[in-house]
């Protein structure tokens, strides 16, 4: 097991997957809850490129956003799963794991970066760095092996569980949690975790990294450099502030091999879109048919920050000639409402 200085004060077991190769991971895999630095890998607190690692990576919170707390951090290891609890550990356990978070020497496997980066940012000034995003792989793949996507169409992590090509697992209970979250938005904030909770918050990472060599496997060159590099944008996609993201890590460069003249892969970019004060709705249209129908014609993905914020913003992400089209088609639309 990955080496900490002390044992937490609650600990319970579940199942654990094996990997492709047919090498069995622990099947009996301890849950850690974090209050103290001390309870949480060595490694992990002090990455290096000695001890490089890939960890299972997931947030929860109160509506989790850059003003939404963050209570439970979790982080998913080969023979163990760690539940890093902001709420009794307070802001400082948090951000002893910056350096882990912001490292290249260790790879977060998540599922939708978006907001949990932009959580870990506003509230802690945490740049997460170094993600696989399976949604964006899945994605990916399916590019890759001639499939289709529709624009917007994403593929959740409970369908991602589902698909036997990378887990094959019914996640009945992440609908139970979503009902109990619905019923009362500060579950994630009660104290001691009930086993529902510590079960919960653990299923969320305990196939991550099943999954993450299973596309490992699938991906090719030219799509690994993509999730890279969308991989860095998602997660500071809702990031925004004064400075532009000057702050922030250098997007991957387009690697040598892949820098083929004629079909090199073309540099991809975010650039943030101001929309005038109360005019979003119009700007998506009657049931998101104006957006719609720009994604279908771009291909660029286009997010907006909706009731979580940031409000009044448009972040285009894609090749630098489509962003630019999405950004011509959004800002004809503006004329329109003016």
């Amino acid at each position: 097991m990955a080496s900490s200085s002390s044992s937490s004060s609650h600990q319970t077991r579940v199942p654990f997957p094996s990997d492709p190769g047919g090498k069995p991971l622990d099947h009996d895999v301890p849950i850690h809850v974090v209050t103290e630095p001390s309870q949480l890998p060595v490694e992990f607190l002090n990455p290096s490129a000695a001890k490089q690692l890939i960890i299972g990576f997931d947030c929860e919170g109160v509506n989790l956003c850059r003003h939404g707390a963050l209570c439970i951090m979790q982080l998913a290891f080969p023979d163990a799963i760690y539940l890093v609890d902001a709420i009794n550990g307070g802001e400082s356990l948090i951000k002893v794991c910056k350096p882990a978070l912001e490292s290249s020497y260790i790879t977060k496997v998540i599922h939708d970066c978006k907001r949990d980066s932009e959580a870990l940012y506003f509230q802690f000034g945490i740049k997460l760095h170094n993600v696989v995003d399976t949604q964006i792989a899945y994605s990916l793949i399916e590019e890759q092996e001639g499939r289709t996507r529709l624009p917007g169409d994403y593929i959740s992590f409970v369908g991602l569980l589902a698909d036997p090509r990378y887990c094959g697992v019914s996640y009945l209970e992440k609908e139970e949690v979503r009902v109990l979250l619905r019923q009362d938005p500060m579950f994630w904030t009660y104290r001691p975790l009930s086993e529902m909770m510590i079960r919960a918050a653990a299923d969320d990472v305990r196939f991550l990294l099943c999954i993450y060599y299973k596309m490992m496997e699938k991906l090719n060159e030219r799509s690994l450099w993509y999730l890279a590099v969308r991989g860095a944008l998602y997660s500071r996609c809702f990031c925004i502030n004064e400075n532009n993201y000057a702050d922030w890590p250098d997007i991957p460069p387009i690697p040598d091999n892949l820098n083929i003249e004629d079909n090199a892969p073309e540099e991809e970019i975010l650039y943030v879109l101001d929309v005038p004060p109360g005019k979003m709705g119009r700007v998506i249209g009657r049931r998101g048919a104006s957006i719609l129908s720009i994604k279908q014609s771009c291909n660029a993905e286009i997010f907006f920050g909706g009731a979580k914020g940031p409000p009044d913003k448009a972040f285009i992400i894609g090749p630098v000639k489509q962003v630019r089209k999405a950004e011509a088609m959004l800002k004809g639309k503006m004329v329109d409402i003016y």
